[in-house]
């Protein structure tokens, strides 16, 4: 767990996020519509920051960039938790596993360091599914 980016404080303990258009308005205690971000005593928490539920090799065209460097791979990381909901998502199951499981965030733990270690050398390693 570590403290969130973009959020503001607000009176009576309440914070505003402002990572996605919904701009929640959370409690102390509550979760964001995406459901792994938390107040705790006003301040923003993000609950997935090092929680790791996927990771991918993916062709380019796959990808919204599939104009750039065409032919390439990108590495593709997921955690839980999605501010949509939509039931057709290929992810929906681990996107809205918070909204089933609150408070209960799942994953393998990753540091950044690592993640760019695996990104690296990912043009040598096939995709794998965590979780």
């Amino acid at each position: 767990m570590k403290e969130a980016m973009l959020y503001e404080r607000l009176s009576d303990s309440k914070v505003r996020c402002n990572l996605c258009n919904h701009r929640c308005n959370i409690k102390d205690g509550n979760y964001g519509i995406c459901g792994v971000r938390q107040n705790r005593d006003g301040s923003l928490f993000s609950l997935v920051y090092d929680r790791i539920v996927a990771s991918h090799i993916d062709p380019i065209e796959k990808k919204p960039l599939f104009q750039f460097y065409p032919g390439s791979r990108a590495y593709s990381i997921a955690t839980v938790g999605c501010n949509f909901r939509c039931k057709q998502c290929q992810n929906f199951d681990i996107a809205q596993l918070p909204m089933e499981k609150r408070g209960h965030i799942v994953g393998d733990r990753m540091s950044p360091e690592e993640i760019v270690k695996q990104g690296d050398s990912s043009g040598r390693q096939r995709g794998v599914r965590r979780g």
